[in-house]
């Protein structure tokens, strides 16, 4: 197993007794808790891992030419996880983990420690990772992706599954993501429901990002809102132009209007009651993600699950619920 050991000759990789400097020229800045280093003796998209108890918080800079590593560091207590997927996110949530980690790609056999397994694909990739994992270990996937995912869940088998609603970004590869706390919620939206929820907190925890652990009513409600969130500002988005922060600040009037009646619907389709203030709520993340573009797309996991409510009412000769939905949805060519 190899150890890593700094010098101020560089960072040094150890292993059966041999050792080798990965990154020349390193001086230490203290009082942060990532690790960052950065130079060309290190290939992009490589991954160096660093003992937590000996450099809890402090940041090591390369003074060579920067291409970019930005490493977390994880606290003892972080659960290892199997992270399934390598992109922006999936790269983000190794760096809050320890050594003993696992990211696959797509396709890849599900293998790995013991503990959650992280998928961090898109919703069309999810039978292919259910599909790649051993039936044992099916109840340890926790699913990310944005979305009404419970009833392609349920038809799985996974409905007790953990979920996580998660709201932050990371723009690209590489980057620290950014927490979508609002003026509003200050405390943070992200939040997990299920087995593996408090082990994906206190993952995120070390990355510096909120996160809630709710029960399953509470966590219907805030998936319901997310929902409602991607639905109204994306639809809102295609029929105007422009970004969701030119939704929130240009289209207000209409925005508000498709959420209230998506909110009606969807909530009378769980069986729930939203808490007073959604609309604050989601116009204020709109502003915390403004540069966000706007499309309609993943269209079956998103607006389409308020389509088929507004289907089956009219199947059944009932007024459409969501008439403003459905009126843009075939404005902007999306039925």
């Amino acid at each position: 197993m190899a150890a890593t050991a700094y010098s101020a000759a560089g960072l040094v990789s150890c292993t059966g007794g041999s050792a080798r400097t990965l990154a020349p020229s390193l001086r230490l800045k203290a009082s942060t808790s990532s690790l960052r280093v950065s130079s060309s003796a290190l290939s992009r998209g490589s991954h160096v891992r660093v003992n937590p108890l000996t450099f809890r918080t402090s940041t090591l800079r390369s003074t060579a030419p920067l291409t970019r590593q930005v490493l977390t560091m994880a606290s003892a207590s972080a659960t290892p996880a199997i992270i399934v997927g390598k992109g922006r996110v999936g790269q983000a949530l190794l760096d809050m983990g320890p050594s003993e980690d696992v990211i696959l790609g797509r396709g890849e056999p599900i293998a790995g420690p013991e503990g959650p397994i992280i998928v961090c694909t898109r919703n069309n990739d999810l039978q292919g990772v259910v599909d790649a994992t051993p039936p044992e270990r099916r109840d340890d996937l926790v699913f990310i992706q944005n979305g009404m995912l419970q009833p392609w869940l349920d038809a799985a088998g996974l409905g007790d599954n953990t979920q996580v609603l998660v709201f932050f970004a990371v723009a690209k590869l590489g980057d620290t993501p950014q927490d979508g706390k609002t003026d509003v919620n200050p405390e943070g939206l992200t939040a997990a429901y299920g087995k593996h929820a408090q082990s994906v907190a206190d993952r995120l925890s070390n990355g510096g990002l909120s996160c809630k652990v709710l029960g399953r009513v509470a966590f219907q409600k805030a998936m319901l809102e997310k929902l409602i969130w991607i639905a109204a500002f994306m639809l809102v988005g295609a029929k105007y132009g422009g970004t969701v922060g030119d939704v929130e600040r240009d289209h207000r009037e209409d925005v508000t209007l498709l959420i209230k009646e998506l909110a009606s619907a969807g909530a009378a389709e769980l069986g729930i009651s939203l808490d007073a203030g959604y609309v604050d709520r989601l116009t204020a993340y709109a502003r915390t993600v403004a540069h966000f573009p706007t499309a309609v797309k993943e269209f079956e996991w998103r607006n389409g699950w308020f389509y088929d409510i507004s289907k089956r009412a009219m199947t059944d000769g009932k007024p459409d619920p969501c008439p403003t939905h459905t009126a843009w949805l075939k404005e902007v060519g999306a039925i």
